[in-house]
């Protein structure tokens, strides 16, 4: 059988799923098609139920348990990991963020969610993709912006200021892990190839760590070439851990946290409490 796989070309999913794709694991007789998008594109797709295995932010998780089930493996959880928001000058105003325009990475993304719990009243909000918008704070098109993935590492040599780590705020109010993108499988998927793949992805995510955790392969670097090498093992290290190959209690905690808190801030929110291909390890 053949089936849809989206993730991200960015080098913690392509580290994660190289062996599965590339079939350095024996894949026993799953195939599947490899679609490789940015995660608000992905995001975007799971709202309409597109694909039949995809990479996620767990800030649209809420909105897609009606069609989607979360896996064990593939996602990026942690500490230390989370969003920050960005300045080009700090001056010495106080940063309320009521009035300033912001720009985040994708509506439906746990950057927005993390966001919008720290600055619940900020109106002014320009979504853009999430490499984009460095050069939209240093043009001053926007006041401020949101930053994810590799920019963490790259924001200061541009001249950039932190105003706030929104992981950190996380972190301290819930003391978990932050959620920040998972793997979720269609529910029109028999539960027991979806349990397949789930052990599919652990096997590719173990794979890479005993064969390549400080050596980048080829297919890393060929989606990443706008990065240096030291930067995609930043975004390795930072971003692929134990929680990648399996969620556990403490992510699962983590996940169920960031649902109650999008329940209480979205009336319109209609998430199953059972968002879980397993409910136990």
């Amino acid at each position: 059988m053949k089936y849809t796989l989206g993730f991200s070309p960015c080098p913690n999913d392509t580290f994660i799923f190289d062996a599965l794709a590339n079939k350095k694991i024996n894949t026993n007789g799953i195939d599947f098609d490899i679609v490789l998008e940015d995660v608000q594109t992905l995001n975007s797709w799971a709202l309409q139920g597109k694909l039949d295995f995809s990479k996620i932010s767990y800030g649209v998780l809420p909105l897609i348990t009606n069609n989607y089930i979360l896996l064990n493996s593939g996602g990026a959880l942690g500490k230390g990991v989370g969003p920050l928001l960005i300045t080009k000058s700090m001056g010495n105003e106080q940063w309320t963020m009521d009035n300033k325009v912001i720009a985040i990475p994708g509506e439906n993304t746990t950057a927005h969610l993390l966001f919008s719990l720290v600055y619940p009243n900020t109106k002014n909000k320009k979504f853009l993709i999430f490499n984009q918008i460095e050069n939209a704070v240093l043009n001053e098109e926007v006041d401020c912006g949101v930053i994810i993935h590799e920019n963490r590492f790259t924001y200061q040599n541009k001249g950039l200021h932190k105003i706030i780590d929104l992981g950190e705020y996380w972190e301290q109010t819930t003391k978990l892990p932050i959620p920040l993108g998972g793997i979720v499988a269609h529910k029109k998927i028999n539960n027991a190839i979806s349990k397949q793949v789930d052990a599919l992805i652990k096997q590719s995510v173990e794979y890479a760590f005993a064969n390549h955790r400080h050596q980048l392969t080829n297919y890393v670097k060929q989606h990443s070439q706008e990065m240096s090498e030291a930067v995609m093992q930043q975004h390795i290290d930072l971003y692929v851990n134990n929680y990648s190959i399996n969620l556990g209690e403490e992510g699962k905690k983590a996940v169920l946290k960031l649902i109650e808190i999008f329940n209480k801030t979205n009336a319109t929110a209609n998430t199953e409490s059972n968002c879980f291909l397993y409910n136990e390890d």
